[in-house]
Order: structure tokens, then C-alpha cells, then sequence
């Protein structure tokens, strides 16, 4: 277990630095470069020269890219030059919220599709299986902001049970004791991916139905739902803990827009005003972040992998 651990993180450091890279390189595909793309179309020849001189973009690349790599280690992720603020502390107080948003909904979304996806499999092919099916897919077609949409003209303006916008806390406790206003954004998001793990559960389920040892289990008279619940469902939640692990990104995307449509104070919403104006600070320092916790996300998959199933640690 202690060598298939160090080559999973040998292969994450691998990996960060690689983002590291990409994320380097970005910035300097900004158009006209980074002082130009900062200081705007306004900037004067010696504005950006002052400015190329200051953040060390007037070295060579090998060099700037130590530079960069010294800061990150420091935390140093430049300065928003719209919010005035360090782009770390801006990080700091936004990335606990989105987590918050994030294993929240990924919880509902489990805890619905686990049993969902039983569900169909141990009734596949009849009419309850078909009907899920066909809700499944209707949400999986369905576009994030338009579920959002619709949760608020239901629940919000139809029938006014929770409020359209979300809770503006400056703390997690803060946002949780308002818990009615992080029902709609929860559920919006849970919903969207209620569909693809319930789709992945049935098909695992059903795979470990054929096995072996699901037919010497029977044969040994347990009962279907002691199988079922004791040998099934362990294996079949191995797929979807890899699911977990590369749905990260696809996470972000979803809670960028649900963050925006709800108002709700996260590191999607964050990222939705950068881009509106043109802060590349903040985008580049999102998109690290999201790189990294999708790298972070993949090496716990790897692990939790291995604790489900013992047969990987001797194969990887």
C-alpha cells in the first residue's frame, strides 16, 4: 500500500508541475502580452516597460518561469487590478464557499443516485426502470442555468419557499445559518449530476450482477438484498468513485454558473467577474487552483480506488 501510494504522488507532483507550465504559458499568450492585456489599451510605451520591469517580464522566459514558481511557493499570486486585493486572500475567502457549495451537492447527488441506480438495475427492463431512464437522460440534456432557472421560478417566485438568492455570509457559518437560501443552488447542481451517477451505478451494478461471486453467494442460499448490499454495492461504487475524482472540473463549470445565477459570494462567481472584466490576474489564479484541486481530486481517487478494491495495489 506504501509503494502504490508514493508512485500516485510522484505522479501528482508530475502532473502539478505540468499545470504549473500551462498556466505560465497562458499568461503569456495574453493579447499583446501580460502589461498590455493589465494596463489596457491606454497603456503607454513606457507604462509597460515600467511594468515589464516590475513583475520581471523583461528577463528571459526560463528565468521568469523560476520567478513565477518562487511565488506560487509563496503564495504569491499577483494583485486583482480590479478588486484592489491579492488574488490569495481573494481565493481564500472564496474557495471554502464553493467547496462548501460543491460537497454539498455532490453528497445529495450520491445519496440520490446510489439507490437510483440500484433501483434500476435490480428492476431492469421493467416500466420504473424505463421511466428513470428516461428522466435521467431528460436531466442529464438539461443545462445547468436552465434547471437553475426553473428551481427559481418554482420554488422561488410559484411557490416563494426559499429565496432566490443565496446566503452572503462572509463565513461558512454564517452561510449555513442561513440554510434555506443554499437549498435552490444545492439542488440545481445535485441535479445535474444526479443523472450521470445514477447512469454509471446501474451499468457497475449490473456488470457485478453476472460475476462469479454474486452466483456462489446465492448458491449459498444469502438472501438478494444481503448480496446486494454487502457484495454488490461495494464494487459497484468503484466506478463511480473514479467518476468523482475526473468530475471535478465539470464541478467548477457547473458552480461557476450556478454561483452567478444565485448570486452566491464562491470562487465561480469570482472567476464570472473576472472575466467580465478582463482581470487575468484572477482568472489564471481560479485557473490554477482548479487545476490543482483536479490533480489533488485524482491522486485521492487513486487511493480511495485502492481501498475498495485491494487487487489495484498489487497491479499498479
Amino acid at each position: 500500500m506504501t509503494g502504490f501510494l508514493v508512485k500516485r504522488f510522484l505522479q501528482a507532483l508530475v502532473v502539478l508541475f505540468l499545470v504549473s507550465i500551462i498556466v505560465f504559458v497562458l499568461l503569456h499568450m495574453l493579447p499583446g502580452g501580460p502589461a498590455r492585456a493589465i494596463l489596457g489599451p491606454k497603456g503607454t510605451p513606457q507604462q509597460i516597460d515600467q511594468f515589464n520591469h516590475q513583475q520581471g517580464y523583461d528577463r528571459s522566459l526560463p528565468t521568469q518561469y523560476f520567478m513565477y514558481l518562487k511565488r506560487l511557493f509563496t503564495g504569491d499570486l499577483g494583485d486583482s487590478y480590479k478588486l484592489n486585493s491579492p488574488v490569495f486572500e481573494l481565493l481564500k475567502q472564496r474557495l471554502p464557499k464553493t467547496l462548501l457549495l460543491t460537497v454539498l451537492s455532490t453528497a445529495l447527488a450520491v445519496v440520490i443516485a446510489v439507490p437510483l441506480g440500484l433501483l434500476q438495475a435490480v428492476r431492469r427492463g421493467k416500466a420504473s426502470d424505463y421511466a428513470l431512464t428516461g428522466l435521467a437522460f431528460l436531466l442529464y440534456a438539461t443545462p445547468v442555468f436552465f434547471l437553475g432557472l426553473i428551481m427559481i421560478i418554482l420554488f422561488a417566485q410559484v411557490f416563494p419557499v426559499f429565496p432566490a438568492e443565496a446566503p452572503q455570509g462572509e463565513s461558512i457559518g454564517e452561510l449555513l445559518g442561513d440554510f434555506t437560501g443554499l437549498v435552490l443552488p444545492v439542488v440545481t447542481m445535485a441535479f445535474g449530476i444526479v443523472a450521470m451517477f445514477s447512469r454509471y451505478m446501474r451499468s457497475a451494478v449490473l456488470d457485478n450482477l453476472t460475476e462469479e461471486y454474486v452466483r456462489t453467494a446465492m448458491a449459498k442460499g444469502q438472501s438478494s438484498r444481503r448480496i446486494l448490499v454487502r457484495h454488490v454495492l461495494r464494487n459497484a461504487l468503484i466506478p463511480l468513485a473514479t467518476l468523482l475524482g475526473l468530475y471535478l472540473p465539470t464541478l467548477f463549470s457547473g458552480a461557476l454558473v450556478v454561483e452567478s445565477m444565485f448570486n452566491y459570494p464562491g470562487m465561480g462567481l469570482l472567476f464570472w467577474n473576472a472575466a467580465q472584466g478582463s482581470d487575468f490576474p484572477v482568472l489564471l489564479g481560479v485557473t490554477l487552483v482548479v487545476g490543482i484541486a483536479t490533480v489533488l481530486g485524482s491522486l485521492l481517487t487513486d487511493i480511495l480506488y485502492a481501498v475498495l478494491d485491494p487487487r489495484i495495489r498489487s497491479v499498479a
